[in-house]
């Protein structure tokens, strides 16, 4: 909430950020459909893509149909807010589907 990043992306990504944080396993893995998901928040599908949308601009989440991981914010920009170590441990599917991307090229 300091450093705003949910403020940016709309009241639908909210919903979204929120629904997929209650229901992600500990790896913040979603495997809700499309449809249950925007059934459950009251959004029509294309809603719900653009808020999906908004949420990977904003890289709060990665998708990559029909899975959705919930990622660790970024570090805080803001020098009042303290920083956290990040532990080393498995790679956000964001990484994965990025490492596959380039390999492509």
């Amino acid at each position: 909430m300091r450093e705003r990043h949910l403020e940016r992306c709309g009241p639908d990504a909210c919903a979204l950020y929120l629904f997929l944080l209650t229901v992600a396993d500990a790896q913040g893995l979603s495997y809700y459909a499309e449809g249950s998901t925007a059934q459950r928040l009251g959004l029509d599908e294309p809603r719900l893509r653009a808020a999906r949308d908004r949420l990977l601009r904003a890289e709060l989440i990665a998708f990559e149909h029909p899975l959705y991981q919930v990622l660790e914010l970024p570090p805080a920009t803001d020098p009042g807010v303290p920083q956290t170590p990040t532990p080393a441990g498995p790679r956000s599917i964001a990484e994965v589907i990025r490492q596959i991307a380039e390999q492509r090229r």
